[in-house]
């Protein structure tokens, strides 16, 4: 029995980790939250509910109804949420220094500068600026004779080693590179010998059509690791060596661009100097809003996060309101609005320089005004409508003109407007007194074409006078040829982009929350002390799987009739396992015969484990709610849209879909509620709880800090998927 006992412990206990048995203990809590919400929720006999039921007298389907509005008891949970999150958002957010001043090096042309005294220069460090291509760096002791620094390569073209060696006879080394993924970074080279020198030559040989490069600061460190000085430089080299003070001890995240930041800020810090963007893949007002902070706190790291950390505070207060509104409970949109300020995906989403940030703020907006616009009974007047209605076309105009996802969203807002539009049709008031329904309605849909076509139109064209300005001067006809001649670049661009990446995902993985995006990874300047700095982009499991689940609840009460919403789940089974075979292409027949098979038959358990809970969710839930209705509408109408593209396609994508997921969550919550179910408390504080507690444990693989790998390994990597 003794040998039985150490054999288990050897060969399966030791497997048992914190990993994953929280998982498992977290999917058990969201399983049992469901059934109690699923028993909370059965009509009981004898009540108002169950009598209406068995009688068949469904009330009206609609959307108008009571707005709650804020009151003071609000006012604690939201500053309090606001503050907590700003905090953990803004810490540590980026380096408030980065060299200002920058070289600005002609091609072919040389910078010359010498050092206080021969020394032996070990490594250098140099931040980057403008423009790509490389630069030769060349050494000497006497004035006369010169060595180069060169780079020694593998088949791949990957940097092996760096060292000094006489250049005489070859083409420039062009050592120092310059490309377009290390522009805004600090870089360092440390050859595999020192060279000693007095005098140094930088010399700029820029990519084919490109007039110059711009080199933010060199640093020169001797043999004990000091700073050498730098004595005399020549006109053209003087701003290398004037902000020593910027140089850190080594690059990071912290000091430098990371991921999509080789793009956006760049592209930001373009519109500021009047320089046409190299980045014209998405529309440019998203960079127009993050080159204010850099305006304000220079082209620094915390300068372009800046914007992007305060519109993810700014979503905080907006989503509160919003929940407040809809359901009228503190407690409801207390609980809410943690949950979306403590999705993991929130926090490093507007931490890093990238433009979804703004997309998702704006989504978040044109719901919230749509749905006051539709929550106004039937002959309510016009111009009490016009405001809401205004509100929601500007919101989507100024997100659209910020990236294309929004545009997604507008089709299910579009949706809901109609849907709304039918339902004051159908409950319009017959009394003399009402406002008659055909000036009414005439006046409405000319003012929404006004919001929703022709003003977003206005804005989005206007977004481009930059690049009007960069090129060509800023004229009317030049200003809508710009923005025309984009959209076709957009266009070709996006559906071209298939290239591999060792973290992209699919739409699919995303509702499980089965594959991060790594956007940072420093496995070795702690690996001697056994720590490593790592983050990605994902979402609080809490919120992804009650949320996931809470959808499905929500998606049984969005149609009044049995038929009806039993067809919604067969068809929506049908379009995602047809998306799977004819985008995804996951029975290609490239593929191997194993892999077409194990795709088929885990795609059919995913579509007979889907039917399975729409079945027993019909059946659990024979309510109806328009709420229902709508927070289904804007949540396939953020995810649908990838169902049908085969582009690459990563984590982040499923952002603005975590806006709904919430609601959803929401909708549980204010369900408990209103049953006044025996223990809401409980389900509602310990669910809630329950995310907060794990945005603590997986803070550090969201903002960047260095944690022992036991950590990441043991105690937060749930899924063999997860990269950190």
């Amino acid at each position: 029995m003794a040998g039985l006992i150490q054999q288990l412990q050897d060969n399966v206990l030791r497997y048992i980790t914190p990993a994953i048995i929280f998982p498992v203990l977290l999917l058990a809590a969201i399983f049992c939250f469901f059934a109690y919400y699923w028993y909370a929720m059965c009509p009981k006999e004898g009540t108002l509910e169950w009598i209406s039921m068995a009688s068949r007298k469904p009330r009206p389907f609609t959307f108008a109804g009571k707005r709650h509005p804020m009151t003071k008891k609000d006012a604690l949970p939201l500053l309090l949420l606001t503050a907590v999150y700003a905090f953990s958002a803004f810490w540590s957010l980026g380096s408030f220094t980065a060299p200002q001043s920058f070289a600005q090096l002609p091609a072919g042309s040389s910078a010359t500068f010498s050092l206080k005294e021969e020394a032996d220069i070990t490594s250098l460090m140099y931040y980057t600026g403008l423009n790509t291509g490389a630069y030769t760096l060349e050494a000497s002791a006497d004035g006369e004779n010169w060595v180069s620094l060169w780079a020694k390569t593998d088949d791949g073209g990957k940097v092996e080693s760096y060292y000094w060696a006489d250049g005489t006879g070859y083409s420039p080394s062009k050592a120092v590179s310059q490309k377009y993924s290390l522009l805004f970074k600090w870089q360092e080279i440390v050859p595999t010998a020192p060279v000693h020198a007095k005098f140094l030559r930088i010399t700029a040989i820029p990519d084919s059509g490109k007039d110059w490069l711009e080199l933010g600061e060199l640093a020169l460190y001797g043999a004990d690791g000091e700073l050498l000085q730098v004595a005399y430089t020549d006109g053209s080299a003087a701003a290398l060596f004037d902000e020593q003070g910027t140089v850190p001890a080594m690059p990071t995240w912290y000091n430098s661009g990371y991921f999509d930041e080789i793009y956006h800020p760049r592209t930001a810090y373009e519109h500021i100097r009047g320089i046409y963007p190299y980045e014209i893949t998405h529309p440019p007002l998203g960079k127009l809003i993050m080159s204010l902070g850099i305006q304000i706190f220079g082209m620094t790291p915390f300068g372009w996060r800046f914007m992007g950390a305060l519109f993810g505070v700014g979503m905080l207060p907006l989503l509160y309101v919003f929940l407040k509104n809809l359901f009228g409970k503190t407690a409801v949109a207390a609980c809410g609005t943690a949950l979306f300020a403590f999705d993991f995906m929130h926090l490093t989403q507007t931490r890093i320089a990238t433009i979804d940030t703004y997309g998702v703020f704006f989504i978040l907006a044109m719901y919230f005004f749509m749905y006051r616009y539709l929550t106004l009974p039937a002959g309510t007047s016009f111009k009490k409508g016009a405001l809401p209605l205004f509100l929601s076309g500007l919101m989507w105009g100024i997100g659209a003109a910020s990236k294309w996802t929004v545009i997604y969203g507008a089709a299910g807002l579009a949706l809901l407007y109609f849907i709304g539009l039918y339902f004051k049709l159908r409950d319009w008031p017959q009394d003399e007194g009402a406002p008659r329904f055909g000036p009414w309605l005439v006046k409405t849909l000319l003012f929404s074409v006004l919001c929703f076509v022709l003003i977003p139109a206005v804005i989005y064209t206007l977004s481009y006078i930059p690049y009007a300005l960069a090129r060509d001067g800023l004229t009317l006809e030049n200003l809508i040829r710009q923005m025309w001649e984009n959209q076709k670049y957009m266009l070709t661009y996006h559906q071209g982009v298939h290239d591999v990446h060792p973290y992209e995902s699919r739409w699919y993985q995303w509702l499980v929350d089965g594959r991060p995006i790594l956007y940072y990874l420093d496995s070795t300047s702690g690996a001697s002390q056994g720590l490593k700095c790592a983050f990605a982009s994902f979402n609080n499991p809490v919120v992804s799987w009650a949320g996931l689940l809470a959808i499905l609840a929500c998606a049984a009460q969005a149609f009044r009739r049995k038929w009806a919403k039993a067809s919604f789940f067969l068809v929506t089974a049908a379009g995602a396992a047809t998306a799977l075979v004819k985008v995804n292409g996951i029975l290609d027949a490239s593929l191997e015969s194993y892999v077409r098979t194990r795709n088929l038959a885990l795609m059919i358990l995913g579509v007979v484990l889907y039917l399975a809970f729409g079945a027993l969710a019909i059946h659990a839930f024979p309510q109806y709610s328009a709420k229902a209705l709508f927070i289904v509408v804007g949540y396939l109408s953020q995810l649908v849209p990838w169902l049908l593209i085969g582009r690459t396609t990563f984590a982040y994508h499923y952002f603005p879909s975590v806006i709904f997921l919430v609601l959803a969550i929401c909708y549980v919550f204010n369900d408990l509620m209103e049953r006044r179910a025996k223990g809401w408390r409980i389900a509602l504080y310990g669910l809630t709880g329950t995310a907060i507690a794990l945005y603590a444990a997986f803070y550090p693989v969201l903002v960047g800090i260095m944690v022992p790998t036991w950590y990441t390994d043991s105690f937060i990597r749930w899924l063999p998927s997860w990269p950190f």
